[in-house]
């Protein structure tokens, strides 16, 4: 089977990481993946926020935690995690960003490590807490929090792919 279309196939949403760092060199190659993905006539609405520093990833993982009403780590011990946050300005800011959350989690399988889409950035990123975290990092603009991409080594087994449905496709 065609390399792309099996890593499709065997990506699985991991929910336990090892603390071992994801070395820089398989970082850069899967934001430049994210840089990659289609976007609504080309405009490139999205942005990407590699979070490797402990501090900051846990103080969104403790606004992540207070939004979802959770008492554990709702990234699962990731050590990296990746926002994807895209321009409001582009009607297809939401999609676009989708397609950049796709493109990592896809890149990262392929590279040997695990990834998780977590929600609730749209929610952290329209807090005034969210606002001043992209005001202190240079960030200027309107732009809605799409997902987090939480990444890093898998600790244990990989999940088995459940079965698909079989309405799944309807030919015409």
């Amino acid at each position: 089977m065609n390399e792309i279309l099996e890593n499709m196939k065997t990506r699985r949403s991991i929910r336990k990481f090892s603390s071992a760092p994801v070395p820089r060199k398989l970082l850069d190659q899967i934001l430049e993946a994210g840089t990659y993905a289609a976007t609504g006539r080309g405009k490139q609405s999205p942005i990407i926020l590699a979070v490797t520093d402990r501090k900051l990833r846990d103080r969104i993982s403790k606004m992540n935690q207070e939004i979802g009403g959770f008492s554990t780590d709702p990234f699962y011990g990731a050590p990296c995690m990746l926002i994807v946050l895209a321009d409001k300005q582009y009607p297809t800011a939401l999609y676009d960003g989708t397609l950049v959350m796709g493109n990592l989690m896809l890149a990262a399988h392929a590279l040997g490590l695990g990834s998780c889409w977590i929600h609730r950035a749209k929610e952290e990123f329209e807090t005034e807490e969210g606002k001043a975290i992209l005001k202190g990092l240079g960030i200027e603009g309107d732009y809605e929090g799409i997902g987090h991409v939480a990444l890093g080594y898998a600790q244990g087994a990989v999940p088995e792919a459940a079965s698909r449905k079989e309405s799944w496709v309807y030919y015409i």
